[in-house]
């Protein structure tokens, strides 16, 4: 199913009762992201505030479950798209082929069924409107988070062209408002759009770049899909919504985008200019991204649809919408994936708390002793899969979404003195715990069920019951290191204990807990040792996990107790010895103003019931309360 632009998304939302609109002003600085984070966290509907101050209404949340991400997509399940283009990949599956030149046969099949993007010459439905003076003042963009660096466009379509070989790319790269016509383009070094730009900056020319925003959602889905770089986002776009993309061409520049876009920017970035300093930003990592240098965005026309809608998103402390596209992915990508690249993958899943990137779980179909290494090998250089940071391959009977279930499967077929292979590489720019830029320490777990083979030399492993649990906790209530603990874990015969300590007044603190489990731990009855800061609720899982897997490089941040038995040090590094090389960042959070506005304005917003700010959760994580942005 196609829609036409943002308009024929929301009247479906509408139809279907999964949208809300709020008719009285919200301020698009700091009030609309509130509002968002507590519905979206909940469950909630999307939301359409049609009073923002400007011509432009604010759509946000329209992907934040799975029947709107399903929607968005053209499909009654997010199990149907992936299953459909299964079918597809199986007409090229029994090639011996590689996943490039496999991939490349999809523009040929695409073509057949006439879904290719195709070029009209006539002006597009957004260019309705043009603005050959541009000012971004005339859109209500977000300022997300009180020390975000300013207004951030959230849910930008970026189009850029390869100077030589003409290819063109569409990627999603926040853009920090600086001025009435100039933005920062924050595409990450990793990214197609700055491979582009390199290549841009070669030839000493200005680089044509011509921004969408809105349109069908499936464009939006698109710009974030793992595509391979040479393969056009719409003929992904054109798939999923069974009908090709229209693309018209720019007002001021030579590239094209969707003629039924909302809205359009147009514009160049020039290499030969001085980057600007761009963030920090509350980012989908659930801290604020640390600042840099990155290219200036001249905007040179402004056009838009007779009736265009404005669409944002915020990302932060996870779950936010981000997650229900990983979801969508998650289900896309499998059959590609498992026919190209590793055909015994059965599912791979990327829980909320691991925020794509810090965590992924892999189900394989094993047939031969060292199949889970395989795994974990190939797939650490895979495309955006080489920025994980924590990955788990398993094998068997196991539900991979059921976490209780996962982590007993894991613990019965992990020995960690032989089973996780740590190694260091890329990672993503927005990770703030490794000590170089984009670079740092990984982990693959094999938890796979083991073969003949493979149990040779294998240490025993103890059971978690062997000891009296109402002794450990007297022990823990004598031990003024330990601030907080949960044992409750442990006691469902999971082998894990998660304990909080103060890093920040006592240097040596997590030396001291090393050795005290050295001293006392001997036999391994707790296998994970999990260290999180005393502001961390060791009770609430998902917090724990989020916090353990941002705070962590795999590699620096493990100790083995024993040979059963491993630590993982998830504290702020800005309090260990000698300090950190690199800013760390506060944990993202609404500010107490922010939270008593909408608290008050609540009832009047006609949303249903009164839900608490998640940011009340959270804001205790924040070092020297809400006012610092980055922890010394």
């Amino acid at each position: 199913m196609s829609y036409s632009g943002l308009t024929g998304f929301i009247t479906e939302l509408e139809t279907k009762g999964e949208l809300h609109r709020i008719k009285q002003f919200i301020n698009p600085v700091l009030e609309i992201t509130e509002i968002a984070d507590r519905v979206t966290k909940s469950g909630g509907k999307a939301l359409l505030f049609e009073n923002t101050g400007t011509d432009f209404p604010v759509l946000i949340n329209a992907f934040g479950s799975d029947l709107r991400m399903s929607m968005a997509i053209g499909r009654k399940n997010l199990d149907e798209a992936g299953i459909e283009l299964e079918n597809l990949f199986n007409k090229v599956s029994y090639s011996k082929e590689t996943l490039f030149q496999k991939l490349s046969v999809l523009p040929a099949l695409f073509k057949l069924a006439g879904l290719l993007p195709s070029r009209i010459k006539r002006k597009g439905i957004c260019q309705q409107q043009i603005h050959r003076i541009p000012d971004l003042g005339i859109l209500p963009v977000l300022k997300c988070w009180p020390h975000d660096g300013g207004r951030f466009i959230t849910l930008p379509m970026v189009h850029t062209r390869h100077p030589e070989t003409g290819s063109t790319n569409v990627g999603m790269y926040r853009m920090q408002i600086l001025d009435k016509n100039t933005t920062a383009m924050h595409w990450q070094r990793h990214k197609t759009g700055a491979n582009h730009f390199e290549a841009w900056r070669r030839t000493g020319k200005k680089m044509p770049v011509s921004v969408a925003l809105g349109g069908d959602p499936v464009y939006t889905y698109a710009a974030t899909a793992p595509l391979p770089e040479n393969i056009n986002e719409y003929i992904l776009a054109g798939f999923l919504r069974g009908k090709k993309v229209n693309m018209v061409k720019c007002i001021t520049n030579d590239l094209f985008v969707p003629e039924d876009a909302d809205i359009i920017l147009e514009g160049f970035v020039d290499p030969a200019e001085d980057p600007v300093w761009e963030g920090p930003f509350g980012d989908h990592t659930g801290f604020y991204s640390l600042a840099d240098w990155y290219p200036k965005f001249h905007v040179t026309c402004i056009t838009h649809s007779n009736k265009a809608i404005y669409p944002a998103t915020i990302v932060g402390i996870p779950p936010q919408e981000d997650a229900w596209m990983a979801k969508a992915t998650e289900r896309l990508f499998l059959s590609p994936v498992r026919m190209t690249l590793q055909p015994e993958i059965e599912d791979f899943h990327m829980p909320d708390a691991g925020i794509a990137h810090n965590l992924v779980i892999v189900k394989i179909k094993k047939s031969y002793p060292g199949q889970g290494m395989k795994v974990i090998s190939s797939l650490s250089g895979a495309g955006q899969m080489m920025f994980t940071k924590y990955m788990i391959v398993v094998s068997g009977d196991i539900n991979i979404r059921n976490y209780k279930e996962l982590i007993s499967h894991v613990f019965a077929n992990v020995n960690f003195n032989k089973d996780l292979l740590f190694s260091h590489g890329p990672l993503d720019v927005l990770d703030h715990s490794s000590d170089y830029f984009s670079f740092g320490g990984k982990v693959g777990v094999d938890a796979t069920i083991k073969q003949i083979e493979e149990n040779s030399g294998r240490n025993k492993i103890a059971k978690s019951d062997n000891r009296d649990i109402s002794k450990i906790k007297v022990d823990f209530l004598k031990n003024n290191i330990i601030k907080n603990y949960n044992l409750n874990l442990f006691a469902d015969d999971i082998p894990i204990l998660i304990i909080s300590v103060n890093r920040s007044g006592d240097a040596d603190v997590i030396e001291k807990i090393k050795n005290m489990f050295r001293t006392n731990d001997s036999d391994g009855i707790f296998r994970l040792i999990l260290i999180v800061d005393h502001t961390v609720d060791v009770t609430d899982l998902f917090m724990v996990t989020w916090q353990l897997l941002g705070n962590t490089d795999p590699q620096r941040d493990h100790e083995f107790i024993s040979p059963l038995s491993v630590l993982f040090d998830g504290t702020i590094k800005a309090f260990r010895k000698g300090g950190f090389p690199r800013k760390w960042p506060n944990v993202v959070s609404s500010s107490n103003e922010t939270i008593s506005t909408i608290d008050q304005k609540w009832e009047s917003l006609g949303i249903g019931s009164f839900i608490n700010s998640p940011s009340t959760r959270y804001i205790r994580l924040c070092r020297r309360g809400t006012d610092e942005i980055f922890i010394d």
